[in-house]
């Protein structure tokens, strides 16, 4: 995983015992993975007890790269072998990296899901229905004639349901198809690369 140099000097005081003892490092552990998954910003999420007695520039130094860390971890789908070989090269002990790796196996999942919320992703399409129209006249004219198809797409939008609706002409359908044939034969030869 490839981290920053203050992501890794960050690191390396929140491994070193003489910095963070054993009551703090669990306490900066548990704070990082809360202010992460917490749902409002809270400017006293440091203002832990067991973190009073830290130099607090140190501390915040310390926070950002366990968050930067963790977040980075989860991006990249890290398993705990993965994590555990990271933090061993920032000089962690055996018993800090169990305690890092159990916490982060603890909120993993709640973190994807975190990050899979940012963003704009486009609709997923689950379903498609169609109805056949006809237009017999309109207004100006008396008679029209002319058949028309209503689209209906039953899409997904990060786990909410909604209906885009749209009509098209037959020459316009026909267009929709030979364009979506089109990027289905781009998505078959490029994995097939």
């Amino acid at each position: 995983m490839e981290l920053s140099e203050s992501v890794q000097r960050g690191l390396q005081s929140l491994a070193d015992p003489s910095v963070f003892d054993q009551t703090s490092f669990p306490a900066l552990l548990d704070v990082s993975f809360r202010s992460l998954l917490s749902s409002h910003a809270d400017s006293g999420v440091l203002d832990q007890s067991e973190l009073k007695q830290l130099d607090q520039i140190l501390l915040k130094q310390s926070h950002t790269a366990a968050t930067t860390f963790i977040l980075e971890a989860v991006k990249q789908n890290a398993d705990k072998s993965t994590v555990s070989s990271c933090l061993e090269e920032l000089t962690f002990s055996a018993e800090r990296i169990e305690i890092f790796c159990s916490t982060y196996q603890k909120h993993k999942k709640e973190l994807e899901h975190l990050l899979a919320s940012i963003g704009r992703q486009p609709p997923h399409v689950n379903d498609v229905s169609w109805r056949l129209q006809y237009h017999m006249k309109n207004g100006q004219v008396d008679k029209v004639n002319e058949p028309f198809y209503l689209i209906s797409l039953n899409a997904e939008s990060k786990g909410i349901p909604e209906d885009i609706n749209f009509t098209c002409t037959m020459e316009q359908l026909q267009d929709l198809v030979g364009k979506l044939k089109d990027a289905a034969k781009s998505v078959e030869k490029a994995s097939q690369m």
